[in-house]
């Protein structure tokens, strides 16, 4: 009897492990009503930076939405990381910021296009927004899409920053922050 209560107790503490914890309809969010949290991202989503042959898509970034902002907030900065890639060291595949308050969407491809809605940063790459370039034969790298919500003007920071800068001139103006993550492998 007692290892069949166990066992079940076992079982049990497996499903609970498996459900993501319920998010408060309040809470600040962003989204893709193209893909899932966590979804494999399509080809055409993948970067076509020439001088890297890893950049083999179209560089069609994925719709993103948000929600919920925290009181205060006049600005929106996002950022996205491919933590493997590298070997480890890691890739920024994208920096824009001075998003107004007032927008809370980027259609499909938006986000690599001309800066319309943002300020252009510059990733490792030296563009504002490279989509996915790992080498062939890895396994899915998460690129983590976080927005973070600020206290600054819309143009309030210098065009062409880098990650590390943002991050930096950011430090005292974060509200919040809310982030997705997409996977990839060629």
């Amino acid at each position: 009897m007692k290892a069949v209560s166990s066992g079940l107790a076992a079982l049990a503490l497996a499903g609970c492990a498996a459900m993501e914890p319920a998010v408060p309809p309040t809470a600040f969010r962003i989204t893709s009503p193209q893909f899932a949290d966590n979804a494999v991202l399509q080809p055409k989503n993948a970067g076509n930076f020439a001088k890297n042959p890893n950049c083999t898509g179209q560089n069609v970034s994925p719709a993103l939405q948000w929600s919920n902002a925290p009181a205060k907030t006049r600005s929106y900065a996002l950022i996205v990381d491919d933590q493997a890639g590298r070997n480890g060291i890691g890739v920024s595949h994208g920096v824009v910021y001075g998003i107004p308050a007032g927008v809370t969407a980027f259609d499909e491809g938006e986000l690599a296009a001309a800066p319309m809605k943002f300020v252009a940063g510059s990733s490792l790459l030296g563009v504002h927004y490279i989509g996915p370039c790992p080498p062939r034969g890895l396994s899915l790298h998460h690129y983590v899409f976080t927005l973070i919500a600020t206290d600054l003007e819309p143009g309030a920071l210098r065009a062409g920053m880098k990650r590390d800068e943002l991050l930096k001139s950011l430090q005292g103006h974060a509200l919040g922050a809310a982030s997705l993550a997409f996977r990839f492998a060629q």
